[in-house]
């Protein structure tokens, strides 16, 4: 492993790095050092965790005890008005706290949250009266969050904004579906057709969203995965858009992930248009699908509804015109929520993010009000930096970025996390505050990592085609939970799988899990000379299946100790101090030799052993049934009696699932 790399997946700085090592005192590495090997490297991860859990031991008794402090100044008894539902930043607003002891608190009450998911009245109302408030349902529909969004510091920064300086803007478009109904192709069409000879050889990647131009009017589209497993981004897409494609095949009608894609376009309450695909084929049957959206209360238009449909084909380009026709008569009806000031508080979403090896790190983002300019200071999460270029879909040199402008920026500290905000900050001293504050929200979340590393783990190397599926892969994996065991992504990335994640694997007994990527020749003849369990996947729910069937093998197996016979004491013949022979009559079942026993006394158990011998007519037997009497030497070192109860039992192993 690239010792840069090393670095990199522990988020440290060069500096930081060799000075944790000395401190560690294990390892001989020089500063000068550039490849280490994949085994020294996962013990000097481990090191490394290691001592940021003892490092932060400290910090968490500090947080704690303050936090503490915090909670007996609350106010007894003043009321606290609370809606049905909001998210954790909300929630320590109206209380007076930081986002990020808020989080430590619910922690400390076994919710794990962050700062933008949702908690529910009755979760919110306890936590509020165990620090002395009076909770009180708000039924007003006062300041209550949208329960799906991570977005609302966007909403915020809009609200502000007054009603004069709101501007239209270019609709934001996101398809969703089923697998395989032809999503991709659809976005691949719209872009093509908008792409000019001259600015083909320019676009050099997928950047997670685009903006074309039809009749006049641009229209911005975002790209999103469309299996169940990656709801989170489709769930973000919604988010960050004004209007839906829903794309169903109609040669295949609606599907689970389509209905999971109806369900999501209306928890976000945004218009839709349904665009009914692939009608070149023969057993195409558009009147089918209407039939199907009508039994989900979508009424088609031509049925009676309101539900706008539009017959295409991506593949051939037919209907797309119409499409897009369809697509700007929702936004002029919905114009009044399609709108920005470009001169305000700039803030956006990223949508795509990714290491470049050339450019480091690289994250597109959805403008949403505001503009972003070259040079400005940014911050997304605990990810900073200054912009240094931005690059509109084409690959073109840009010099700002409007509202619904999707662009690649370059300048930023780290990778963000596809979904999170970006915001310019003109103040360094308020960045400073807000990176202070992300520090102390990482410690509460250290709190939680402690109980993780006493499980026992699968650990995986994980490859993607894609930062969006990468992320959404590991969430769906760490969502896997269980009490004895959990997955440890020891690395991930983007590419095809390498002989450098084969040799890690097989030095950290991991397994290799790629989404949509290959494989080179060297990986897979090293994969099988080294035993490295690998597997390669194109849908996303059969990758987290093979993860949780690895986890499954890691879970000790039941022992069962089944009943099988009683026998009561006649004699006792010899006594020894670790067996003893005796002799008695079976009450029930079958004696069985070489079977785990409990020795019974007036009915309690007094001691237990082994049915280590068996004899019937003076001959060995491996089992005397009902009725019969027999002798036996019993391994224990318990004093066994005349009239005491041998109990014989025989064990059963039986394999656990995660679901138990």
């Amino acid at each position: 492993m690239n010792v840069t790399e090393l670095y990199r997946e522990l988020k440290m700085t060069k500096s930081e790095f060799f000075e944790t090592l000395r401190e560690i005192g294990t390892f001989d590495l020089g500063e000068r050092a550039i490849k280490i090997d994949d085994a020294v490297a996962v013990k000097i991860i481990e090191a490394i965790k290691k001592k940021r859990k003892e490092d932060n031991k400290t910090s968490l008794f500090a947080a704690e005890k303050k936090i503490e402090k915090d909670v007996e100044k609350s106010t007894e008894g003043e009321a606290l008005k609370l809606p049905d539902k909001l998210t954790v930043k909300d929630f320590a607003d109206r209380m007076g706290k930081r986002a990020a002891d808020m989080i430590a608190i619910l922690m400390q009450n076994g919710i794990m949250a962050t700062i933008n998911e949702t908690l529910d009245y009755e979760t919110a109302a306890i936590i509020a009266e165990d620090m002395g408030y009076i909770p009180e349902l708000s039924l007003d529909g006062e300041n209550i969050d949208d329960p799906e969004s991570r977005s609302q510091e966007i909403a915020d920064t809009l609200a502000a904004e007054s009603k004069e300086s709101l501007k239209d803007r270019a609709p934001v478009i996101v398809i969703m579906g089923h697998v395989d109904h032809g999503k991709t192709t659809l976005l691949d069409t719209i872009r093509d057709a908008n792409v000019t000879a001259s600015e083909s050889g320019g676009i050099t990647q997928h950047i997670g969203a685009y903006q074309v131009v039809h009749k006049d009017n641009p229209i911005t589209f975002i790209d999103t995965p469309g299996h169940e497993a990656f709801t989170t981004m489709r769930s973000r897409g919604a988010r960050v858009a004004d209007i839906a494609v829903l794309v169903v095949a109609a040669d295949d009608g609606i599907k689970p992930q389509t209905e999971e894609a109806i369900h999501i376009i209306e928890e976000a309450k945004i218009p839709f248009v349904v665009a009914i695909n692939k009608i070149d084929k023969p057993e195409a049957d558009v009147d089918r699908v209407k039939k199907e959206l009508s039994e989900f209360n979508l009424i088609p238009e031509d049925y009676g509804g309101k539900v706008i449909t539009a017959p295409i084909s991506a593949k051939q380009g037919t209907g797309i015109e119409d499409l897009l026709d369809m697509l700007l008569l929702v936004a002029e009806v919905d114009k009044e929520n399609i709108v920005a000031n470009p001169d305000g508080d700039m803030v956006g979403s990223i949508v795509e993010s990714h290491m470049d090896k050339h450019m480091g790190p690289v994250a597109t983002v959805l403008v949403q009000n505001g503009t972003l300019h070259i040079g400005e200071i940014i911050q997304i999460g605990n990810v900073s930096g200054r912009v240094r270029s931005l690059k509109d879909w084409t690959g073109a040199e840009i010099k700002e970025a409007g509202p619904s402008v999707p662009v690649q920026v370059l300048g930023l500290k780290g990778a963000p996390i596809v979904g999170d905000i970006m915001k310019v900050v003109k103040d360094k001293k308020v960045l400073k505050q807000n990176m202070k504050e992300y520090s102390s929200f990482a410690i509460m979340q250290s709190k939680a990592v402690e109980d993780e590393e006493s499980k026992k783990k699968l650990h995986v190397i994980l490859r993607a085609d894609k930062l969006g599926s990468l992320e959404a892969i590991v969430q769906s994996l760490q969502g896997v939970k269980h009490d004895e065991v959990g997955i440890d992504i020891i690395q991930k990335g983007l590419g095809s799988v390498t002989e450098n994640d084969i040799s890690l694997a097989a030095s950290s007994g991991a397994i290799v899990l790629g989404f949509h990527v290959g494989s080179t020749v060297g990986a897979e003849k090293f994969a099988k000379d080294e035993n490295v369990d690998m597997g390669m996947f194109q849908v996303i729910y059969e990758l987290i299946d093979y993860a949780k069937d690895g986890l499954e093998k890691l879970l000790s197996t039941e022992v069962n100790f089944v009943k099988v016979g009683s026998l009561k004491i006649l004699a006792s013949f010899k006594a020894e101090q670790t067996f003893q022979i005796v002799g008695g009559r079976v009450e029930y079942g079958e004696m069985r030799s070489n079977t785990p026993v409990k020795i019974v006394r007036d009915g309690r158990m007094i001691g237990e052993g082994t049915m280590s011998g068996l004899q019937k007519d003076k001959k060995k037997v491996s089992s005397v049934g009902k009725g019969s009497e027999c002798g036996m030497r019993i391994d224990t070192e318990t004093t066994i009696e005349v009239d005491d109860i041998i109990e014989s039992y025989q064990t059963e192993e039986r394999v656990r699932t995660l679901s138990e």
